[in-house]
């Protein structure tokens, strides 16, 4: 199903997060990492974007998609997900999460983000006349003002192919 144009902003970072996601797994794979730098590209990360998403989410869309049924429980999941979320970043801003926990951070951070864009989005697409999707859309319009528009540039370290 096409995104509705009022969540086309959440999914633009879902996709940050998410390219974010394969290559610190692919970094992973091709063997050791620099620990240090990855976690300061993932604190960074949340620092600039994935810190006003989450608060877009929570106070914008669960509440909304709450008070239907057929969404009511995926939010609860959705938020204790976040929680989650949250413990893992911060790991990463105080620069105690190791490989193990890095492959943790990537799998589950990538499964929430197609949860929400397959299962959530989808499901208030299907749910959701235009009137409160639009009423969505200009709320996040204010919520994720505070979201940095800068590209978060790989450093020399994460990058895939160091020049």
């Amino acid at each position: 199903m096409l995104r509705d144009k009022n969540l086309v902003a959440l999914s633009r970072q879902h996709h940050h997060a998410l390219a974010l996601c394969v290559r610190l797994d692919r970094a992973l794979q091709a063997g050791p990492v620099d620990a240090e730098a990855w976690q300061s590209e993932i604190a960074q990360h949340f620092e600039q974007e994935v810190s006003v998403h989450f608060a877009a989410e929570e106070g914008v869309v669960f509440p909304v998609a709450a008070k239907f049924a057929e969404l009511a429980s995926l939010v609860t999941e959705l938020q204790a997900e976040h929680g989650r979320l949250r413990e893992l970043f911060a790991r990463a801003t105080a620069r105690t999460l190791d490989p193990a926990g890095m492959e943790e951070f990537v799998e589950n951070l990538a499964q929430h983000i197609r949860k929400e864009e397959r299962q959530l989005f989808e499901g208030m697409q299907g749910v959701m006349g235009e009137s409160e999707l639009n009423a969505i859309g200009t709320a996040l319009a204010g919520a994720l003002a505070a979201a940095s528009d800068a590209c978060i540039v790989p450093n020399q370290a994460t990058r895939l192919r160091p020049r």
